[in-house]
């Protein structure tokens, strides 16, 4: 059993929920579970659809607390605190009852991209590069348009909207909220203002009190109800102190706070995220800016994000599709792919294959794989070159954080998805020329570290990051810096030629 003064985390992926508790005095991992044991499916009514059932989520939130709790690994009176780290940009509806009423349009979903397109031109792109750092994309608010246009009678019945973060807090604690954060996030945040971006809504025709109350990232916003209690086998009154997007908690989580500082992440996908101070934009809205988690009026935080889709789901998908989902696993398959050389012997793999991709400015060109050789290529090249497929799509949306005036030096990640592969390491290293800092920790770890904060059960944020260690360090060689740079050029011949620009 644990010690009282522990901190549960919860991280709500589109593949998988984690919880892991830390020991608030030390930042020792105590214990951590995952569920469920295969990955929670996507419904993909059509192409380019993605959406999930809210309580898929509470399921499996609620099974991963009582592994931890069942399973006589955490006491449930020594949990002090919650943090809550969820898939970002989905949209949750609910009614006045709290009642979903259809199932979450999550991130990957691609039936919003004109619509965004279409306000980007009416309200200008001046305007909303101004204001909003972004264009209104295929965000949450372009998704909520698209239920108003597309299901009316459902739209009317909508008390409040929500993000998945917002909807398993609502479940914890019966209250319904959301953070500045993830109205940013939503493309729902004026930047100028400080304030909802009112409008976007009214452009939309949906009204303000739509929004939940926003709150920052580090705040009590509830305590856990004596219902969701009794699910979790937890005690209730637990604060609710903490809740970001999974990638501006991925970036807290490694100690990204400051102008500067970079963190990546490979999971389902694959994300690169820089903070500034400053309040830039492209002006193609590859890239975007959100509200970072210790955002305040008196010191202004911003991360920029870039977001390849297709990471961990094309691994999963090469895994399953290649008949060796019951014969090897991601190790093995890590193993295989060494066998082949830097570039793959020309065997390119694009890797858009799940839906519209921001750095392609919203479009769906779906994968690819070209270059094959019968007599030539193998397994081993074909997962090599879809690693290197994934890390050369993050590389072409770095150098467009570049020209913003991102600088990037030293690149941090947690030892875990595609950073558990030695191939990807090397090739991520090699091919941005950035130095690779890996450390012991992951986003539910991070969303426990941040409920500490909120609970002021650390004193200041650094004090949160106690047991954050660097586990691996890793620089460019500057012999596979060439190969890397050759690999990822013919690559890119590649790619334009599927854009056919």
């Amino acid at each position: 059993m644990t010690d009282p003064d522990c901190l549960l985390g919860f991280d709500i992926g589109s593949s998988f929920v984690k919880a892991s508790v830390i020991r608030s005095a030390t930042g020792e991992l105590i214990a951590s579970a995952s569920s469920p044991d295969v990955e929670m499916q996507m419904i993909s009514e059509q192409p380019g659809w993605a959406e999930q059932d809210p309580e898929i989520w509470w399921s499996n939130v609620v099974n991963a607390a009582n592994i931890l709790v069942g399973g006589k690994k955490v006491s449930p009176s020594s949990i002090s605190a919650i943090g809550i780290s969820y898939q970002m940009h989905g949209l949750v509806v609910i009614d006045k009852s709290h009642r979903v009423l259809r199932p979450s349009i999550i991130w990957c979903d691609s039936r919003a991209t004109e619509i965004g397109k279409n306000a980007f031109e009416a309200l200008g792109r001046e305007y909303c590069l101004e204001h909003y750092l972004n264009s209104p994309g295929n965000f949450t608010a372009s998704k909520l348009k698209w239920v108003k246009d597309n299901e009316p009678d459902l739209f009317r019945k909508i008390y409040k909207i929500m993000l998945p973060g917002d909807y398993i807090a609502m479940k914890m604690s019966g209250r319904v909220s959301t953070t500045v954060s993830g109205l940013s996030e939503g493309i729902i945040w004026d930047y100028q203002s400080e304030k909802p971006a009112n409008e976007l809504l009214d452009y939309f025709e949906v009204a303000q009190e739509l929004l939940p109350k926003a709150h920052s990232c580090f705040e009590i916003t509830g305590e856990l109800s004596s219902a969701a209690a009794e699910e979790l086998q937890l005690k209730a009154g637990i604060p609710i102190a903490y809740r970001a997007g999974d990638q501006p908690n991925n970036a807290f989580s490694l100690n990204v706070l400051n102008p500067g500082e970079i963190a990546t992440t490979a999971g389902t996908s694959g994300v690169i995220y820089g903070v500034t101070d400053q309040k830039l934009s492209d002006s193609r809205s590859r890239v975007n800016p959100f509200v970072h988690v210790n955002h305040s009026p008196n010191q202004h935080r911003y991360g920029i994000l870039l977001c390849i889709n297709g990471t961990g789901i094309l691994n999963s998908w090469m895994k399953r599709v290649l008949g060796t989902d019951s014969k090897i696993s991601y190790a093995e398959m890590n193993d295989i792919a060494l066998q082949a050389p830097i570039g793959s012997d020309s065997l390119v793999f694009i890797p858009f294959g799940n839906g519209s991709e921001r750095i392609l400015e919203d479009r769906n060109v779906t994968a690819g794989v070209s270059g094959i050789n019968f007599n030539r290529h193998k397994l081993s090249h074909l997962l090599r070159s879809a690693q290197e497929g994934i890390v050369f799509s993050m590389n072409y949306g770095l150098q467009i954080m570049k020209e913003m005036g991102m600088e990037v030096q030293t690149v941090k990640a947690g030892h875990s998805n595609m950073f558990l592969s030695p191939l990807f390491r090397n090739a991520f290293v090699n091919t941005t020329g950035a130095s690779l800092e890996l450390y012991n920790t992951d986003g539910a770890q991070g969303a426990a570290r941040g409920a500490g904060v909120g609970a002021s059960i650390y004193q200041t944020t650094q004090d949160a990051f106690k047991g954050l260690k660097v586990i691996d360090h890793m620089e460019p060689d500057p012999d596979s810096q060439s190969a890397y740079s050759q690999a990822y050029h013919y690559w890119l011949e590649s790619l334009y030629a599927k854009l056919k620009f």
